[in-house]
Order: structure tokens, then sequence, then C-alpha cells
């Protein structure tokens, strides 16, 4: 082919790779503002798009108590739920904010409940009278749950050069217990809203590929969790503690805790046996519809992972140096290769770079739970993905840390670090002030 026959070619593809130079790797997006997190991946088509967007309005507006004359309104919530919107506790997408310093209220976070023993499908036992959460708001005449009140306990820390750091440490408990005492025996988990963005990526990620990397390591290991729709044990790699198959199921999931929406996959209303007011109130009628559901999966499938920063500055490289140095990168892995991705197919067998493993890890009893949730213990939680950490705070953005929103820096959540990810914790104990200022640049570089 002639170079004059080439040219037009060559302007075509012009604008993609341009594209890419700037956001530095086709899943990301380059632009730094208020809506970060909230981008779609370049190179959707406009029909993924119109269910994207449907997705981030479902996301975003607030439901109202059903059945509405308004049609336009989304209707259905409760009887018993936790917030109006999945946006009210993912703040622009990234993570709830801590509670109310003020009253203590956990307005943006939620509290697992458990008894010992498991259901028949493996997962947690719900609580008799609370079900598996406690959600605070009830439709009139249903009386809410109750509430949780966070207070924070300080602990001291002390770094290699003997200069202590304050901790906070999360104690729960409870006021307008509406079905009576949680029992001696209850298991509790307060738990942080994490961040959206990227979850279509890990999805991508073979299952073989996880498993393979999880048998070459001393550490870290699969949760294997009930798959509603297949009616079969899978691989667990959403939420928390792993403990959510794919993303269909996460989000329906999510609907149907925190705000009270039944699908097709959660038919039932959120209400325990013993709750009669509850029952009466719920509705007989599937509250959010399958193609409702698909363009909210098509939503979190779509969000891109914002672009890292300051690759070229040394700190930031004698920090990722650190990172590895120390054991960091053995369970938040750099790199995984996606396999096919049938709505980004452009996407297929791309390298991404999350920083993590999506297995379990034993934390130590400082990050302790007390609630088993399938194969996950009340020490295991799943490695959490790093990449956009360097924009939690930013743009209106919480940046309350690790599972329980304690950590109110990147340097506290790792001092919490034990476990089996205690070796990384003492070296970064260990390391000077100027080097620990290296490793936090380069985790702000995420």
């Amino acid at each position: 082919m002639t170079r004059r026959r080439l040219l037009p070619f060559a302007l075509f593809f012009l604008p993609f790779a341009l594209f890419f130079l700037a956001a530095g790797a086709p899943y990301e997006n380059a632009k730094l503002d208020g809506d970060a997190f909230s981008r779609p991946l370049a190179g959707l088509d406009e029909g993924f798009l119109r269910g994207f967007r449907q997705g981030s309005a479902l996301f975003r507006q607030a439901w109202v108590i059903g059945p509405s004359q308004d049609q336009s309104e989304i209707t259905g919530l409760g009887p018993l739920y936790n917030r109006l919107s999945c946006i009210a506790c993912h703040v622009k997408n990234g993570r709830g904010p801590a509670p109310d310093p003020e009253n203590g209220i956990a307005r943006a976070m939620v509290v697992r409940l458990g008894l010992p023993g498991r259901d028949a499908h493996g997962g947690p036992l719900p609580h008799p009278a609370y079900g598996g959460q406690l959600n605070p708001e009830g439709n009139p005449g249903v009386a809410g749950e109750g509430r949780a009140i966070v207070e924070f306990d300080a602990v001291e820390s002390r770094l290699g050069n003997g200069e202590t750091v304050s901790l906070r440490r999360p104690r729960l408990s409870f006021r307008d217990l509406a079905y009576g005492p949680l029992g001696d025996n209850v298991r509790i988990s307060l738990r942080n809203a994490p961040p959206v963005f990227g979850l279509g990526l890990l999805e991508a990620v073979p299952e073989e590929e996880i498993l393979r990397y999880a048998a070459g390591q001393s550490r870290g290991r699969p949760n294997h969790v009930y798959d509603m729709a297949a009616g079969r044990m899978a691989l667990g790699r959403f939420g928390l503690k792993a403990n959510q198959p794919d993303l269909r199921q996460q989000i329906a999931n999510a609907f149907a805790e925190d705000i009270g929406i039944s699908s097709y996959l959660f038919p039932e209303p959120n209400c325990a046996a013993v709750q009669t007011e509850c029952r009466a109130a719920a509705g007989s009628q599937i509250e959010l519809s399958y193609t409702r559901l698909e363009a909210s999966l098509d939503y979190m499938r779509g969000l891109a992972v914002p672009a890292r920063r300051n690759l070229t500055d040394p700190r930031v490289a004698k920090g990722e140096a650190l990172f590895r140095a120390i054991g960091c990168a053995s369970c938040h892995r750099e790199t995984m290769r996606l396999g096919p991705v049938g709505f980004a197919p452009w996407l297929s067998g791309t390298e991404i770079h999350p920083y993590s493993d999506l297995l379990l890890h034993d934390m130590g009893d400082g990050l302790a739970d007390g609630r088993e949730d399938f194969e996950a213990g009340p020490r295991d939680w799943r490695t959490p993905p790093l990449w956009g950490l360097g924009l939690a705070g930013r743009y209106g953005t919480p940046a309350d840390f690790l599972h329980d929103g304690r950590a109110r820096s990147v340097a506290e959540a790792i001092l919490w670090h034990a476990g089996e990810a205690a070796t990384a914790a003492d070296g970064f104990r260990g390391l000077t002030r100027e080097e620990r200022g290296a490793l936090l640049e380069f985790l702000g570089s995420l």
C-alpha cells in the first residue's frame, strides 16, 4: 500500500491514539474534576451508552414509596431501607463518609448482622428479628429497625523512630431498636461504602487468572459464594469480603438490602418473619425491572478508572520501589490481564493495574468484625483495589479508608494492617520519614 493510501487510515486512527496517550491507558480517563469517578470508558457504542445513562440516572435518583401516579419518579422504596439512593453512600461514585462527628450516626454505612451458623446456601445466617442488615428507616406505619451509633476510641501506633501516630477504633452502640435486643450471640459488621468505578474491568478478569495467582502465593485465598442466577457455588470477587460472584448480583443485592427494592434475583421484601407491619406494607410486584437492573449493570460495567498522575516524578518512582520492597505488592497485585470484554471488545486481553488480587487475606484481630461470610472469617477481607486512591478527598469525595472508615489517611490505613499484612505494616513503620513520604507520594499518584 502506498504512503498516499495509508494517510486516510492514519488520520482515522489519530484521535484514538491521541486519546490513549492523554489518558495513559485505554480504560482510564484523564480529566480531573468532580466527575473523575463518573465518566464512561471511551469508545462505547451508543446502544450501550443509552443503558449507561439510564443506569447513571438510577444511581443518582431518590426512590419514593410506590405506587406513584407520576411514573417519572423512582418508586418502590422500602418498606425498610438505609438511604434513598445509591449516590447518598457512594459519594460521587467514591467512598462513603465516616459517621457524623456530632452525633455518631452512621448515615452512609451499613451494619450487617448474623447469628452463628450458615443459611441454606452456606452464607451468613440472618438475625431472626432484624434480618441480614440493620435498616434505620421505614415507610409510614413501619418502624425503622434502629440506629447504629459509631464512636471512636484513640489507639496509638509507634513508628520505628519512636514517633507515635494516633489511630482510631470504632465502637458501636445501638438505639431505638424496634424489635427487641440484638442478643449476646449476634455477629456484627460495620461496612463503609467502597468506590464503584472500574468494576466492569474486574469482572472481566478470568476466574482462572485469579485462582492461578492464589495457588502460587503463600497468602490469600478465594471466597466461594452462592450464585443466585446459576443456582450453584461460584468464585466471589465483589464486596468487602468477596461475597458476591458478579456485578449483577452485587447490584441487585444492594438495591434489596439498602433501599428495599426487589428484583427477579431478590423478589422477597427485606422484612424478617416477625416484622408484620413491614410485610403488610410490602408490595407484591417486582420493583426493579429487568431493564432497569440491566441499565444499572451497564453503568457499573462502563465506568472508567481515573488515569495515574506524576509518573515521571522521582519520588513517585522511589515510593513504588518501596511499595514492592516492604511487601505491599504481594497482595495489592499491580497487573491483571482481562479476558473477553463483551461490552468493550477492544479491551479484551488488555493489562489493567488495579493493585488488588481479589483474594481474601487475614488482616488480624484489630480489623476483625466478628461475622463470617461464606468462606470468609471475621479476620478476612478482600484486597481492595488501589486505583483512584490518590483522588480520595478531592472534588468533594470522602477520604475515610478501610472497611469501616476508621482510617482518616492512607498512612493510618497501612498502620492498621496486621495478620498476613503485618510484615508490610512493620516495613512501613521502619522506613525513614522521607521514605514514608515517598511511598505515600506513589500511592497518591494512583
